[in-house]
């Protein structure tokens, strides 16, 4: 019997563990459906590419066919181990605009502004550039800057200087727009997921259990109230764990949402066609899903300064595992996303509606496909858009991945603002930086070049940069699954407290709003049970 169940061990979950079992008189559970972090390629930065690939580390979920995308099934990585996905991702710190906040507040869910929760991420973080108004020390998660700046990694940001956009040194600052290098979350050129910020350091709490390859299967019900959960291990024997206060889903904008529908918590028709007994109507269960699209503009380099592959390359590769070994330097610690930013594409905008990643080299499909030789992609994503997709179960097996339905381009302004966002991007390509460097456009080409030809591009090539959300959105309309104290409508003893409950996108990476989701959480619970 515990006081808490927490289900799944990613970027808020983690949280969630260190900040209930700080209280010794609380037994904590803590479930993670993968195995242990201790994979090397997690925590060597560069190793995100073979993260990607991994079928132990990664639930590698695929969408469904995408109508505006020629039926293409979009690869949606997500992390399945300890920290989830803040073990397989890019490291990149940013936390959105104000706006994004202050609409969650204006949207009804009081506590959730801008203002309210600065707190939170400066409790969060220790910055090693030391505090200020906006940025905290002596919080677990670390945030550093780049120890690896790659030489096209300068350019690119000259290069956007030159084009006439703002430069910028903190996007979590007074302003977000700009463009300049990312802050990381890395701690001496290693990477800081949430398990390593928040779970290894208080892993031996007595009254803190993790137990891993442990798939939840179902929440557990006493009328409407949630009293544990079942889950399977990895030979496939059931076990029921019992919660004398709360069982707290964390699993995510994928994984919450099917474990509801598998518990009987969602629209009648849905369960019904699998057979589930239906607990409770919540009609938005898998409703409001939401996502960044992204399109790459990929360049040949001429003068072997990105990141190859290539024998001529391998020199460096022998010299960057000697240094990451020895001093925890080298382009082995870079995140492969070293420099971006924010940008409008049209100067009226009240905010960027943009977002670039320049990655120093050639990156297609994901990195799954390899091009040889040296080169520099661009990533083009739009920060806040329309279309709305859906999550609905595929069987009733926990084993089977859901059906995952984003309906990308399905709102017209969203291919309007990708288009807009490669136009700007193209511009910035194009600066005299980058003339010594410029090789061969690769894609879209230099034959594409009108706006018709342009669309077709992003339709035809088209990625998530992986940041679903939504899916349990938080607020109080009749496709709200949890309120603004996270605890799911209409029952008790559930929270969900993850990035599902984002009621709208952020504009900006999603990780460390997710951890500050679970800061919140914590505080609410607690608050609760005081």
């Amino acid at each position: 019997m515990y006081d808490y169940l927490i289900v799944g061990a990613g970027s808020a979950g983690c949280v969630l563990a260190n900040r209930l079992s700080a209280d010794p008189n609380r037994q904590v559970c803590l479930l993670e459906a993968g195995p242990e972090d201790a994979s090397p390629w997690i925590h060597i930065p560069a190793g995100l590419f073979f993260m990607m690939r991994s079928k132990t580390l990664n639930w590698r979920y695929r969408t469904e066919p995408q109508s505006a995308l020629y039926d293409r099934r979009l690869f949606w990585p997500r992390g399945k181990t300890l920290g989830g996905s803040s073990s397989s991702n890019a490291m990149v710190y940013t936390r959105g605009h104000r706006s994004d906040y202050d609409h969650w507040a204006e949207l009804g869910n009081a506590g959730w502004s801008y203002a309210d929760l600065l707190p939170l991420f400066k409790r969060c973080q220790h910055q090693e550039r030391g505090p200020s108004e906006h940025h905290g020390v002596g919080g677990p998660l670390n945030v550093a800057d780049p120890r690896q700046r790659g030489e096209i990694s300068e350019v690119f940001v000259r290069a956007a200087g030159e084009a006439g956009y703002p430069l910028s040194d903190d996007f979590n600052g007074a302003e977000q727009e700009g463009v300049g290098f990312y802050q990381l979350t890395q701690k001496d050129g290693r990477r800081c997921s949430s398990a390593r910020a928040y779970l290894h350091p208080v892993r031996a709490r007595p009254n803190l259990t993790v137990i891993t390859d442990a798939l939840v299967s179902r929440v557990l019900f006493e009328g409407h109230r949630a009293i544990g959960v079942r889950y399977l291990d990895r030979a496939g024997q059931t076990f029921d764990l019992q919660a004398r206060r709360e069982v707290v889903l964390a699993g995510g904008a994928i994984n919450s949402p099917q474990l509801l529908l598998l518990s009987g918590v969602g629209p009648r028709a849905e369960l019904e066609r699998h057979g589930i007994a239906q607990v409770h109507e919540l009609p938005g269960v898998g409703q409001n899903l939401q996502d960044h699209l992204d399109v790459i503009v990929a360049c040949r380099e001429r003068r072997r300064a990105s990141y190859g592959f290539a024998l001529s390359f391998l020199p460096r590769l022998l010299q960057g595992i000697v240094d990451f070994r020895r001093h925890g330097r080298g382009f082995l610690t870079s995140n492969m996303a070293e420099a971006g930013g924010f940008v409008k594409t049209d100067p009226a905008l009240p905010r960027p509606n943009i977002q670039y990643h320049l990655t120093a080299t050639i990156l297609d499909d994901h990195g799954l496909r390899i091009w040889y030789g040296y080169g520099y992609s661009l990533h083009v994503c739009d920060l806040r858009p329309k279309s709305r997709g859906t999550l609905t179960l595929r069987s009733a097996d926990p084993r089977d991945p859901p059906c995952l339905q984003p309906h990308y381009l399905s709102h017209p302004d969203d291919l309007e603002t990708l288009l807009a966002g490669v136009k700007t991007c193209r511009k910035i390509l194009a600066a005299s930086a980058f003339d010594p460097y410029r090789g061969e456009e690769l894609f879209p080409g230099a034959a594409v070049q009108s706006d018709d030809e342009l669309r077709e591009f992003i339709r035809r090539r088209a990625e998530s940069i992986y940041h679903p959300v939504g899916s349990c959105k938080m607020g109080r309309d009749a496709l709200a699954v949890v309120d603004e104290r996270l605890r799911v409508h209409g029952l008790h003893g559930l929270r969900v407290v993850d990035a599902s409950i984002m009621p709208t996108l952020i504009g900006g990476n999603t990780n460390a709003p997710t951890m500050v989701i679970g800061e919140k959480g914590a505080d609410l619970i607690q608050t609760d049970h005081a």
